[in-house]
């Protein structure tokens, strides 16, 4: 791709408006390699990321959900840091972004309760599990009982899981944006906190 046919290249208001429109096309988009980012989360001496589902965007207010199982170890580490950071890569695209957010917690409230009604039944299964995610086990296991396991249950009975069933919100303090490109990577910042500020970055 060259450099002529991309807008975005070398203008701040088009990297911005290039990067919303892949992460709100990302939540509505099983294809989109946006979809999925790394979440990192921890303190200095222990660090720990894994691989989320974007759930919702929402520019206006800058910020961005996924959904969690409550007995996560993910959980804790929210608890005792909110600060987090988010790490998004599209091949096809050539953009990678770097997220730092504020990470809240929300469990049985309105914002849980229209995510849950939001999600089918069937993907409901990751919440029924017996015992939490990490927990150890003396076998290879699903952690499901078999009728779940198996996908025999309605959506009734999957209401079971809505207790294991929460929503991290994460508020964006800043975005770092980098483009690979054969005639010369570009890299910037845009900083959230305060007025908004763009910086270019050496790639």
């Amino acid at each position: 791709m060259s450099v002529e046919n991309v807008s975005y290249y070398e203008d701040f208001n088009e990297i911005e408006k290039k990067l919303w429109a892949l992460l709100v096309r990302a939540v509505n988009d099983r294809s989109s390699e946006f979809r999925t980012p790394v979440f990192i989360c921890g303190d200095k001496n222990n660090l720990d990321g894994r691989v989320v589902v974007l759930r919702k965007v929402d520019e206006k207010n800058l910020s961005l959900q996924f959904h969690s199982d409550i007995r996560s170890t993910k959980i804790d580490a929210i608890k005792k840091n909110s600060n987090s950071s988010l790490l998004f890569y599209g091949k096809k695209e050539k953009i990678q972004l770097r997220m730092k957010v504020e990470s809240k917690l929300h469990y049985n409230n309105e914002i849980t309760k229209e995510s849950w009604n939001k999600t089918g039944h069937i993907s409901r299964k990751c919440y029924l599990v017996t015992n939490g995610p990490g927990t150890k086990s003396e076998k290879p296991t699903s952690g499901l009982d078999n009728k779940f396991d198996n996908f025999d249950f309605t959506k009734e009975e999957s209401e079971a899981g809505y207790k294991n069933f929460c929503v991290v919100k994460c508020k964006i303090k800043s975005i770092e944006w980098l483009y690979l490109a054969a005639k010369g990577h570009r890299r910037a910042l845009i900083d959230f906190q305060g007025s908004k500020k763009f910086s270019w970055l050496i790639p």
